[in-house]
């Protein structure tokens, strides 16, 4: 039987990455996707929003930037999926059975966050989900195989609680919660000093953090901070969070794992040991009941509590396994169903709708447009790469002109699609909390120099007053050469190509 379900989950995985990479080469990436390849290009022991995982990883899957482009990309967030895949099933066979790790292996791979968000597209979540099921495994594995006295476990899980760490740094929360649940369940255990250097190895992965962070004046934890300031209740940003929780953890794997806790609750389901009820509780509620706190006075996002829900697939596995026989049973049949036409249609709406689903309005075309963030940009950067070596062939511009953005977004498109394929180089002047990491690019590219030339392009659906916010550093602003962006034979976007002639100063990175 253990071959077979075994066989089962290989061949999930074999054809779940085999989809991913296909879908992978349909879209183009993504705001985030795009914005943490500077991380890739200019790797650093840290980042002003993120640990530096994520730009390994990248590093890693082009084969150190050798060979680039979305799948390439994103191949590191479908490997790492499929290991995790593997590591929930033989988890799921070590709490219970090889059905329960089955059916765990369903839902981690059907849940939006997990399947998708974390295992397509290439985000610090991506290489963080890895880590974070082989710490699980490693917990379950000493409470279970009683291995308690073994250091070398202990060594294995401080290393994958500081490698999710080093993804993002909530990662912490596997000690936070593990140690909740021994001083509750086994407080003895908090005498073991294998414990401890299990916490000191983690404490040497997130060094290089601190490290940064002390070179930097804490930069990374000053803006994270800045983001949970407001004090107000504010009850429809927590009704907000719920609802992304449910829908990032697709809407029928959520009513499942309500039911299954229910069950725990009333005492219908049952793990045969107990304590693996309340481990697997210990490390899910309370950072969901965290998150839940803070949108209460701030905005958040759904993500944020997306591995808080790993432990509760298997909650829901439980809940499947005690209700039926089947090896696909309706709650997951329909999980599925839902996610092939909401993928099929996510693909074709990105790829071919004739119109957008945003702003209709000239000044800001297209703006909260979410099919927009995914396509558009390689053949706008085609168009600008025409325009650009016309210019500098007929002297319009200085051999030495620049592309200039205010903000991370769209700045990371325009790194990846159009910088990197032009050869122009792509300088940010701005101010901190909208440059992230291109204000640390500049210090290796330069500010904008006096007597310069630089182009911008504002895409419609990202207002910008270029005039009012750039005129007073450059002689003269050309009116913009417009690139329509066309879908199906219909305008969906438009893109401002900007001339900026003469900078009168030399411009910091940083505006005050």
């Amino acid at each position: 039987m253990y071959q077979s379900y075994s066989r089962k989950v290989f061949w999930l995985i074999i054809i779940s990455t085999i989809i991913k990479l296909l879908v992978a080469g349909l879209l183009e990436l993504g705001n985030d996707e795009v914005y943490y390849w500077t991380y890739a290009i200019q790797s650093d022991w840290n980042h002003f929003d993120h640990p530096p995982m994520v730009g390994w990883l990248i590093r890693l899957t082009t084969l150190n930037l050798w060979w680039v482009n979305e799948v390439t990309l994103r191949a590191g967030a479908v490997i790492c999926a499929g290991l995790s895949t593997w590591i929930i099933f033989k988890l799921g066979k070590l709490l219970d059975s090889e059905r329960l790790g089955w059916l765990a292996a369903l839902i981690y791979t059907l849940s939006v966050y997990t399947g998708f968000i974390a295992g397509l597209f290439i985000l610090p979540d991506s290489p963080q989900m890895l880590f974070w099921v082989a710490s699980l495994y490693l917990m379950a594995y000493i409470l279970l195989k009683r291995e308690e006295e073994n250091l070398s476990v202990w060594l294995l899980l401080g290393f994958t609680i500081g490698m999710a760490a080093l993804s993002k740094v909530h990662g912490l929360y596997l000690w936070a919660g593990f140690g909740a649940f021994l001083l509750f369940t086994r407080i003895q255990w908090l005498t073991n000093w294998r414990l401890y250097v299990g916490v000191l190895v983690t404490l040497l992965c997130i060094a290089p953090i601190v490290y940064w962070n002390i070179s930097n004046d804490f930069i990374t934890y000053r803006f994270h901070s800045a983001r949970v300031t407001n004090t107000r209740v504010q009850w429809d940003m927590l009704g907000r969070e719920i609802v992304g929780e449910a829908l990032y953890q697709h809407p029928f794997l959520f009513i499942v794992m309500l039911l299954s806790l229910f069950g725990i609750a009333t005492n219908r389901i049952r793990f045969a040991r107990k304590r693996i009820r309340k481990w697997l509780l210990w490390m899910s509620i309370p950072m969901i009941i965290l998150f839940w706190g803070v949108s209460l006075f701030n905005p958040t996002l759904p993500h944020w509590a997306g591995p808080a829900y790993i432990p509760l697939y298997f909650m829901a596995a439980m809940y499947l396994q005690q209700r039926t026989n089947r090896q696909f049973p309706v709650w997951i049949q329909a999980s599925f169903i839902l996610v092939v036409v909401v993928l099929t249609a996510g693909i074709i709406l990105v790829r071919f709708s004739p119109v957008n689903f945003g702003s209709q309005q000239k000044e800001n075309y297209g703006e909260y447009c979410p099919t927009l963030d995914l396509s558009g940009w390689n053949d706008m950067s085609e168009q600008f790469d025409q325009l650009y070596k016309a210019d500098i062939a007929a002297g319009r511009m200085n051999q030495d002109a620049v592309l200039l953005t205010h903000k991370w977004f769209p700045g990371g498109h325009l790194e990846f699609y159009t910088a990197r394929e032009t050869g122009i180089k792509l300088i940010g002047i701005g101010e901190l909390q909208d440059l992230h990491k291109f204000a640390w690019l500049n210090k290796e590219r330069g500010n904008l120099q006096k007597g310069a030339d630089a182009y911008y392009i504002q895409a419609s659906n990202l207002p910008y007053d270029v005039k009012l916010n750039l005129g007073k550093y450059f002689s003269s602003i050309e009116e913009p050469v417009v690139i329509n962006q066309v879908r199906s034979g219909k305008i969906v976007r438009y893109f401002y190509v900007y001339r900026l002639r003469n900078a009168l100063q030399t411009v910091p990175a940083l505006l005050p």
